[in-house]
């Protein structure tokens, strides 16, 4: 079940995260407030499940960067610095993206200067990040079985004679 989850929360994150990196008009303040109040809800649904240590909420951890990137101030080197060492789940080139894309929805925001984003790209130069703008929502987590031993020892079993394996000795 923790398995199904964590690829089903992967999926939820490559599709949202791709949709933003994809659509100017919602790279906004708001849309990081929405996604914000909408990720709490499925963390706080898999606590409510007792599915925190599936590692469904780590999978969402590019959104929830992104989120909190669209709702960060965007002018001062201190604001650049400051989105460096937050979006480490976002590679330079999604960072860069939705800056590039940030839509004021009111006259109170400013859009975001180009100068700002060469100096977020300064930052983040010595990244070495995957080329890739998209995240791969065909990805597939590996299944991953439990092992769990039998109570049986070896030196009990018996081997009956009919399964032809008398080549095999006790140790």
């Amino acid at each position: 079940i923790q398995q199904v989850f964590k690829q089903l929360f992967y999926m939820i994150n490559a599709v949202a995260l791709n949709n933003l990196l994809l659509r100017k008009d919602i790279c906004s303040w708001s849309t990081g407030m929405q996604l914000r109040f909408n990720i709490s809800q499925l963390e706080e649904w898999l606590r409510g499940k007792n599915l925190q240590q599936s590692g469904a909420a780590q999978t969402l951890e590019p959104l929830i960067q992104a989120a909190q990137l669209l709702q960060l101030k965007k002018k001062t080197s201190e604001d650049a610095e400051a989105i460096c060492s937050l979006c480490t789940s976002l590679t330079t080139q999604q960072i860069v993206k939705i800056l590039n894309l940030y839509t004021p929805v009111n006259e109170f925001e400013e859009r975001v200067t180009v100068a700002f984003i060469r100096n977020i790209q300064k930052h983040l130069q010595e990244r070495n990040d995957p080329p890739q703008l998209l995240l791969d929502f065909k990805h597939m987590f590996p299944v991953l079985f439990p092992f769990n031993p039998s109570a049986i020892t070896m030196d009990s079993i018996h081997l009956p004679a009919s399964l032809n394996l008398d080549f095999l000795n006790k140790v």
